[in-house]
């Protein structure tokens, strides 16, 4: 054992302040948090220890009599904004796990008021005015039948000119069977239960909406739902009896330890600033031997922590740890003196060495062999030298050999063999599907650097990518596939390569080699269509000439995959942020990440309901069976978007069934009002004309009876009839229900006049360069 030498004596480190209680019950409370008067860093980090309980039970407040702020607060209907009280479960480094189950709880009973309940169908939770956050840990579970829950968050950050807001938001829809059995059960997550997971930020408002009417039902199917937020783990999963969803006392009692045993995980940091702008000020909390973290660079704020070598609690002063009395590579015979952060190791008289048992060791010394002892070191040192150079060497050669098997596997796991199979049969597969490997889109995305990620969804992950030819691309980064359809993944990604249209994105090729597949595709540069309609400050304003040009491609797009191909492909997830228009705002149909491709003698395909809510077929939905008929209805969505210049979903909506625009759109045709939703730009450019057959076309895709509605290829057509008429229109006023209309000039990017040649042998005008496409398949 080594020999330590004496050091001065250091105070044991203590994670509480001097003189302050470190406990409450069974949990320690580490500074900067404290229980009593000065025993917290400041008083939004008092704890308060309530000894009714049986052992005690910590809970966070505003303590001291600092009445002149709120912590936390909450707000619903019916329900006063009051100070809230949160129960502490644990503290770690950067968060704190608390429980209150009327905070993190809402209830909506449609109907009438049951068992004298209070009916609170918002959660609003608001921590800008403390140093806390909610974590992206906890997520939003919601039970009902035909019940949306909309999730709403905003994140401020502190800056030097002033605050920067970020707001973002989503939902989930909870859904039973029009059969569903009045006492069967449901289960969670599944039928009559969804979740949806939340990002961090500063204010959460979770709201309980009833979509029976959106459905086409009568009537609810229970007249009670519930929301709850908490952390996100496997044993919050549980059955429960559908008809409680009556009673929400009985509900509440039944299902208390699983619906709100789940904690609230909350960020901590200190203050508002990042390191760099605090490290000087008076306020600064690290203390002696720490160091500064940021905690997040979109809400602000930082952590201490010790540096290496030290040990404690970084908000009181970190102490040095003793290697030589704990853990240290001296050798046996060997010195160790400790040092501040760190430790030395010597050799005793009569040894030579650097004292570490990684290193030299302690030799010792002979005094008649000095020469034979030097040789002997000599050898020893080169043979050393040779060792780690050989060792080296095999270290390299099996990593490179471990990393190519590792391909390998990947390769042949991804459907690499199946890929190459299909290149055998028809050559012409390889001058359009080129396999890329990962070597070179390392190299094209910095290492698939977060600086390159375009955009996020569900299928997976885009990257801005340059190759080193020089090509701008995007290089989708997709989820894991599985295994048993590899083989439908791979004909699908060799189909879609060979689809060449104008109006659709092109598929470069694809690499097998990772872990997940990688897609890349051309790159369009001038963003989606969303942005463009919702962005009202654009500096190139969508006219109404431009939106009719825009429809038009989309339908001649949709059209060309539904009838114009080999094999019919459906989308299956048709809306604005999937449409994006290049340099000369031409459109560019894209994310084919859950299309799919059916055999000319089947009409639908039969999945999982997969899709954006506000644009999803509501026969689909139920039914889960995807036809041609349900792009239609999705682009129709997209229509009255460029009809209205407004979003698929509102929050803002009077009634439950104005949350669509698909159904705010319908009330309005049925009631004769399109002034009322039509955009101001499109009633002042349209002409009469045009926007009753653009509004009474858009008025058929949505038809709830999926067999009423038009193909996208009579779509395509009516829409290049309204377009084609303007050409030959000189009229340029015109008006449209007692509005006066002025005839502005039309924007058009290109006027080429081609043909479009369907499978039917059809010939029809239009605005893109589709060729035919040949498919082979095994």
């Amino acid at each position: 054992m080594a020999v330590a030498v004496a050091s001065p004596p250091s105070n044991a480190s203590e994670s509480t302040k001097h003189g302050c209680q470190s406990r409450c019950g069974n949990l320690e409370i580490p500074y900067p948090f404290g229980i009593g008067s000065n025993c917290s860093l400041n008083p939004y980090f008092n704890i308060s220890c309530n000894t009714s309980f049986n052992p005690p039970k910590p809970f966070l407040l505003n303590a001291n009599g600092y009445d002149n702020y709120k912590l936390l607060y909450y707000e619903a209907v019916n329900i006063s904004e009051t100070q809230i009280y949160y129960e502490v479960v644990n503290i770690s480094e950067t968060q704190i796990y608390v429980k209150n189950s009327k905070v993190q709880q809402s209830m909506a009973c449609y109907g009438k008021r049951f068992d004298n309940k209070t009916q609170n169908s918002t959660i609003y939770m608001n921590f800008l005015d403390s140093p806390y956050t909610l974590s992206d840990a906890n997520q939003v579970t919601s039970i009902g039948c035909d019940d949306l829950a909309m999730v709403q968050q905003d994140s401020i950050k502190a800056s030097i000119g002033g605050a920067i807001k970020a707001s973002s938001g989503g939902g989930c829809a909870s859904y039973c069977s029009p059969f569903q059995n009045p006492f069967g059960f449901g289960s969670c997550p599944g039928k009559g239960c969804c979740r949806t997971s939340i990002s961090k930020g500063d204010i959460l408002i979770v709201e309980l909406s009833d979509m029976h009417s959106y459905w086409r039902r009568d009537s609810k199917l229970f007249r009670c739902s519930f929301a709850f937020i908490g952390m996100i783990g496997d044993y919050d999963k549980f059955n429960f009896n559908l008809s409680h969803l009556n009673h929400p006392t009985t509900f509440l009692k039944n299902y208390h330890k699983e619906f709100m045993g789940m904690p609230l995980v909350l960020g901590w940091r200190i203050m508002d600033y990042n390191c760099t702008k605090v490290q000087n000020s008076t306020d600064y909390a690290c203390r002696k031997n720490s160091y500064c973290i940021d905690m997040d660079t979109k809400l602000g704020g930082y952590h201490c922590r010790c540096k290496k070598g030290y040990e404690g609690n970084p908000y009181l002063g970190c102490n040095d740890i003793n290697e030589c009395e704990i853990s240290n590579h001296c050798v046996s015979i060997g010195i160790c003196t400790n040092t501040p952060g760190s430790y030395n190791c010597l050799c005793p008289n009569g040894y030579h060495g650097d004292g570490n048992k990684y290193g030299i060791g302690c030799i010792p010394v002979q005094l008649s062999h000095n020469k034979l002892a030097i040789g002997v070191g000599l050898g020893a040192g080169m043979g050393f030298l040779l060792l780690s150079s050989t060792c080296f060497w095999l270290y390299k050669f099996h990593k490179k050999r471990k990393d190519k098997k590792r391909k390998e596997k990947f390769f042949k796991r991804n459907g690499g063999l199946l890929l190459q199979q299909q290149i055998l049969i028809d050559q012409g597969i390889l001058e359009k599907t080129r396999l890329f490997t990962v070597k070179e889109l390392e190299k094209a995305t910095d290492n698939f650097n977060q600086s390159r990620i375009l955009g996020q969804g569900g299928q997976g992950t885009v990257y801005k990518g340059m190759l080193s030819e020089g090509k701008i691309v995007a290089i989708k980064k997709s989820k894991l596939i599985d295994e048993n359809q590899v083989k439908q993944f791979i004909n699908e990604v060799v189909m879609l390569s060979q689809i060449i249209h104008r109006n659709v994105v092109k598929l470069l090729g694809c690499c097998l080699e990772t872990e997940v597949p990688l897609l890349v595709y051309e790159f369009i540069f001038n963003g989606t269509l969303f942005d463009h309609i919702q962005d009202k400050t654009d500096e190139f304003p969508l006219s109404w000439n431009m939106r009719l040009r825009i429809a038009v491609e989309v339908a001649e797009a949709l059209a060309y995959l539904h009838s114009a191909t080999s094999f019919p492909i459906y989308h299956r997830d048709v809306k604005s942020t999937n449409i994006l228009l290049d340099e000369r705002y031409v459109v560019k149909v894209s994310d084919f990440g859950i299309s799919r491709s059916i055999a000319v003698d089947h009409t639908h395909l039969t999945t999982l309901v997969k899709g954006t809510f506000g644009y999803l077929d509501p026969e689909y939905f139920q039914s889960s069976r995807f036809t041609e008929k349900s792009d239609v209805y999705s682009f129709g969505v997209v229509l009255v978007e460029l009809l209205t210049g407004q979003k698929p979903i509102s929050s803002d909506a009077e009634t439950e069934e104005e949350i669509g625009l698909a159904m705010r759109f319908l009330l309005c045709m049925e009631a004769e009002n399109l002034e009322k939703i039509l955009d101001p730009q499109v009633l002042e450019q349209g002409k009469r004309e045009e926007l009753t057959t653009v509004t009474k076309l858009a008025q058929k895709c949505l038809n709830l009876n999926g067999k009423k509605r038009p193909t996208m290829k009579e779509v395509a057509m009516e829409l290049e009839i309204v377009r084609m008429s303007q050409k030959h229109s000189t009229t340029s006023e015109t008006k449209y229900q007692d509005v006066q209309l002025r005839k502005s000039k039309a924007i058009l990017i290109s006027d080429d006049n081609y043909t479009w040649t369907s499978t039917s042998g059809n010939i029809m005008q239009s605005s893109s360069d589709a060729h035919p496409l040949k498919i082979h398949t095994v």
